[in-house]
């Protein structure tokens, strides 16, 4: 065994070249919520007899949970089936109590956008339309909202890590165009280079696309089926301990955070 290998960053090393079954370095986070639409949900659909579709948020099978079971950690499924940035941040969270400061956590997983800018063609926007010291004065365009969210949670919980999930690259050429998954990758990035403590979960890059054959494993007609959630959990648990792993100094508190204990001075 050689500690080196445990303290220097192999720079060859892509974020999910290494996949974990036991959670990694993410057991670190003892309180994580994950913030999300139907993917994040553990949503399945369902056909009766006449064809007649349902949807159903079973959150014990979202990825999320799965997570938090592998790190034996709490996890809060700030999620719904749906689920966009615009109703988040203007009734969702607070009729849920999604901001009340008991559920504060060390992280964050934000896995939004597919409604927002797929479904309801919402404006991406740009940084120019967050504004850092009122939040509440945010343009409404997808950037304004998102930057909301995270502002939000920052204020409940000053040094908590976030992780933003981007979209992933589908065979059907009918899900969506590429320069719109490109472009809330970007977003996500931008946000991340904006706000501290922030990091981007970059499937669109670094995750296969999703293949018909992968459908036929994984999915249940357009969502995912209980092994696709398990695989997803997989993906973005593995990417969350690259982004530790690579970032050792910037963890280094994470057992203080939300404490008195928590030296913003090492931080710099």
């Amino acid at each position: 065994m050689k500690l080196n290998d445990y303290y220097y960053i192999n720079n060859e090393e892509k974020p999910l070249d290494n996949l974990v079954d036991d959670g990694g370095f993410v057991k670190i986070f003892r309180k994580i919520a994950f913030v999300g639409d139907s993917l994040s949900s553990g949503e399945f659909e369902a056909l009766d007899s006449q064809n007649n579709r349902s949807y159903h948020d079973m959150f014990e099978y979202s990825w999320g949970q799965y997570i938090a079971r592998m790190c034996g950690s709490v996890g809060y499924n700030f999620s719904r089936g749906g689920m966009t940035t615009k109703e988040y941040c203007e009734s969702f969270a607070k009729e849920k109590g999604f901001w009340d400061k008991d559920k504060a956590c060390q992280a964050y997983v934000i896995a939004l956008g597919v409604n927002d800018i797929l479904n309801s063609h919402m404006e991406i926007g740009s940084v120019q339309d967050i504004n850092l010291q009122n939040y509440s004065e945010n343009k409404p365009s997808f950037m304004g909202y998102y930057a909301k969210i995270i502002q939000r949670y920052k204020e409940i919980q000053p040094n908590a890590k976030f992780f933003l999930v981007s979209m992933v690259r589908h065979h059907n050429k009918g899900w969506a165009k590429k320069e719109l998954l490109e472009s809330h990758k970007d977003a996500l990035y931008a946000l991340a280079n904006l706000f501290e403590n922030v990091y981007v979960i970059d499937l669109y890059t670094y995750l296969p696309e999703y293949t018909k054959e992968f459908w036929d494993n994984y999915g249940l007609y357009g969502h995912l089926n209980p092994m696709g959630y398990i695989f997803t959990a997989k993906v973005i648990c593995s990417y969350m301990d690259y982004i530790i792993r690579h970032n050792l100094k910037a963890f280094k508190q994470t057992a203080f955070i939300g404490t008195p204990m928590y030296d913003n001075k090492l931080d710099k």
